[in-house]
C-alpha cells in the first residue's frame, strides 16, 4: 500500500516532468518562429537585392540613352556644330514654335543649326528686341549597336540682333550666342509654352 508521503512525491514528481515538457514544447514552438522570422528576413533582403540591382541597370540604361547635345559656335554666330561626346549622332533635327511658320530643319552634312533658318521670321516678330532666347526640340538620332536610338529635348538657342555687316543691304540680321538645354520632357506642348514665355514682346 502506498503511504500518503509516496503519493504526494509522485504527484510533484508528475508535475515537474508535465513543467518540463511544457518548457520544451515552448522552446520548440519559439524556435519555429525564430526560424520562420530569419526565413522571412532572409527572402525580403534578397528581393530588396534585386529590386535594387534591377534599378540601377535601368538607371544605368537610361543615362546610356541619354544625350546632352553640344555646340560649337562659328566666329559669326551664324552656325551652330552639334555634337554629343558620349553618341556618334546621326542626325539632330530643329523643330520650331509653330509662331515662326518654319518647318522643321536639320543638316545635310552632319547635325547643325544655322541662323539662315530662322533669323528673319524672329526678327519680324520683334523688330524693337535686341537680344533673347529662342526655343527649338531637338530630337537627336543615333545607333547603338545594331539599335536606332531616339532622344528628344527642349533647348534655348541664345541670339542678338545687330545691323547687317553690308550696310548697302540695310536692316538687322541675327546671330546666334549659344546653346543650353532647357527641359528633357520634350513635347509640341511644352515648346509652345516655352515660346509663350520667352517670345520677344515687340
Amino acid at each position: 500500500m502506498i503511504s500518503v508521503e509516496q503519493a504526494i512525491e509522485r504527484a510533484e514528481a508528475a508535475e515537474t516532468r508535465r513543467r518540463w515538457v511544457s518548457l520544451a514544447e515552448l522552446v520548440g514552438v519559439a524556435g519555429l518562429i525564430i526560424a520562420a522570422i530569419s526565413l522571412w528576413m532572409s527572402w525580403a533582403d534578397r528581393r530588396a537585392d534585386v529590386a535594387e540591382k534591377q534599378a540601377e541597370q535601368v538607371s544605368a540604361s537610361k543615362a546610356r540613352t541619354l544625350v546632352t547635345i553640344t555646340a560649337t559656335l562659328s566666329q559669326d554666330g551664324t552656325l551652330m556644330t552639334l555634337a554629343d561626346p558620349a553618341h556618334p549622332l546621326k542626325d539632330v533635327e530643329v523643330t520650331f514654335p509653330q509662331a515662326l511658320g518654319i518647318s522643321p530643319q536639320s543638316g545635310l552634312l552632319g547635325p547643325k543649326i544655322e541662323s539662315s533658318w530662322f533669323g528673319s521670321a524672329l526678327l519680324k516678330l520683334s523688330d524693337k528686341v535686341h537680344q533673347g532666347r529662342l526655343p527649338v526640340m531637338l530630337t537627336a538620332t543615333w545607333w547603338d549597336g545594331d539599335v536606332k536610338r531616339t532622344d528628344r529635348a527642349i533647348y534655348e538657342i541664345g541670339w542678338v540682333a545687330g545691323t547687317r555687316s553690308l550696310g548697302i543691304l540695310g536692316g538687322r540680321e541675327l546671330h546666334m550666342r549659344g546653346l543650353m538645354l532647357s527641359d528633357r520632357n520634350a513635347t509640341p506642348a511644352r515648346l509652345e509654352a516655352a515660346w509663350a514665355r520667352l517670345k520677344p514682346a515687340g
